[in-house]
């Protein structure tokens, strides 16, 4: 159902608002280069520093935006399976084609109760989820066995997978076989995980480089191995570039600098300090970006 190079989208804020002209903007350009699917109210779109009804606004609005030309997959999880499924029915009613669900952080639940949390939303919301696997960012990593249960519910289709470990990738994908699509949860690790099954990626470094990032990935599907493998290496310095200081300040400041949207950011984010800012501006430069 979800394949290919699916950005996960900033939300551009202008004097303290979100700035639909530009989310409007870059969701035309990212279609228009190829982009196969928009994430909004991701960790890129700085979901935890949006209002409720922020939250909705983006949604809302990337839907209507995208105009059925891509997949709108609706960032929706939350450390409270209550909250998760009222944004999730939310994105239901505004029309996404799927939600995105990370895993409860900082409370950090057994694997049972990861299990329950998302059993409790499969069945709450007839929306096809994607679950979210990130334990970098939320101190829960959630094992192969739990995805595999997870896997029986006809509506619970994909998992965004960030644990940086090729084996786990490789054991959910053995575990689930063609009942549950796996997809990137870190850019530098797309090609390698599509290598052994995954279907694409939902991607920062798009953010930047839409075109090249389905290229990649529309090369590796059409067995073209050594353009997948090119673009890869070529985009590698970006991979780096944006992870310099916390996602999502590092894209924001190159959205700035390409004149896209202002890189303006919600505390407790804040601006680049000078040196990283530099190294960024240095790789944008190096790729031809500004």
């Amino acid at each position: 159902m979800f394949h290919g190079s699916l950005v996960a989208i900033v939300t551009p804020f202008k004097k303290g608002k979100v700035d639909e002209k530009a989310l409007g903007d870059l969701i035309d350009w990212q279609i228009a280069q190829g982009t196969h699917g928009i994430v909004p109210c991701g960790t890129t779109g700085e979901s935890a520093t949006l209002t409720h009804e922020e939250h909705e606004q983006v949604v809302a609005f990337t839907i209507e935006a995208s105009k059925g030309r891509v997949p709108v997959i609706a960032g929706t999880g939350s450390n409270s399976t209550d909250e998760a499924i009222t944004l999730t029915k939310h994105a239901k009613k505004a029309g996404a084609d799927g939600a995105l669900l990370i895993t409860p952080y900082y409370n950090t639940p057994t694997q049972e109760g990861l299990f329950r949390h998302y059993k409790a939303i499969a069945e709450a919301v007839d929306l096809p989820i994607v679950l979210y696997n990130i334990p970098g960012r939320t101190s829960v990593n959630m094992l192969p066995p739990t995805v595999a249960r997870l896997s029986s519910f006809k509506n619970i289709v994909a998992i965004k997978e960030g644990s940086g470990s090729l084996q786990q990738v490789s054991d959910v994908i053995q575990a689930c076989g063609e009942r549950l699509t796996v997809l990137s949860g870190d850019d530098a690790l797309t090609l390698p995980m599509m290598a052994i099954g995954a279907k694409g990626v939902i991607t920062v470094t798009a953010n930047i480089v839409p075109k090249d990032m389905a290229k990649m990935t529309d090369a590796f599907a059409a067995g073209k191995l050594a353009e997948a493998r090119k673009l890869h290496y070529k985009m590698s310095p970006l991979f780096a570039a944006l992870f310099y200081e916390t996602n999502p300040i590092p894209v924001k400041e190159a959205l700035g600098m390409m004149g896209k949207c202002t890189a303006e950011l919600r505390l407790p984010l804040c601006p680049m300090a000078a040196d990283t800012r530099e190294k960024l501006a240095r790789a944008l430069k190096d790729y031809g970006l500004i």
